[in-house]
């Protein structure tokens, strides 16, 4: 049953980030001030709201550093990504519903439809931003905190990334829009991408926090 909350949490956190944050990026034509601060503060929402539930990862890439880093078991990682990646998609469904346009459900675009400069911008702005995932949660006196410096980072990356690829840093976050507006161009890089700066991430946090 508590594994089952978790998995719920994941859900209800990844519905309500595409749901909100991809709608303003919609109904905005992606904004850069606008996009980036609803994105950030949908985080610092639902990390005080599920974070104590499930840890608010909402974001396979972050779920796989937190594997790579030991901190969450190979079941509970294959749990989250599956609730992230279904709660994204429902997202985008009731949005879709709402809006009647699947232009204006958030999805990512090719930078110059180059898939290399793309990759190579999704994969370091997820690093950055689950670094500082990594060094927040890594002490328990920077609980009170962790929302907003989470929130904080994820709008930083966003104020760079959205003027290449409208910014990703989470493959469930582009599965959803993409599936349901039908869109599939590049988005082997929405999904890859930030999944191997999650990686890197964990490894260069974990050489970093090492003793030595």
């Amino acid at each position: 049953m508590k594994e089952m909350k978790k998995y719920l949490a994941e859900f209800i956190g990844t519905f309500v980030l595409v749901f909100v944050a991809c709608g303003v990026a919609g109904q905005t034509g992606g904004s850069l001030g606008v996009t980036s601060v609803a994105f950030g503060l949908v985080i610092v929402a639902m990390a005080y709201s599920i974070g104590n539930v499930s840890g608010c990862h909402i974001n396979p890439a972050v779920s796989i550093a937190m594997l790579c880093a030991k901190k969450m078991s190979l079941k509970d990682f294959i749990g989250y990504v599956v609730a992230q990646f279904l709660g994204a998609i429902a997202g985008a469904a009731v949005l879709m519903a709402v809006v009647g346009d699947s232009t204006k459900l958030g999805t990512n675009a090719l930078y110059n439809g180059n898939a290399m400069a793309s990759f190579i911008i999704e994969a370091v702005l997820t690093c950055i931003f689950v670094l500082a995932i990594l060094g927040v949660t890594s002490k328990k006196e920077y609980g009170n905190v962790a929302g907003l410096v989470i929130g904080g980072a994820l709008t930083l990356v966003h104020l760079l990334g959205i003027n290449f690829t409208g910014t990703s840093v989470n493959p469930a976050r582009s599965f959803g829009p993409a599936l349901i507006a039908g869109s599939w161009d590049g988005l082997w890089v929405f999904i890859l991408a930030p999944l191997v700066g999650g990686i890197l991430a964990a490894v260069i946090y974990g050489f970093l926090a090492k003793e030595d």
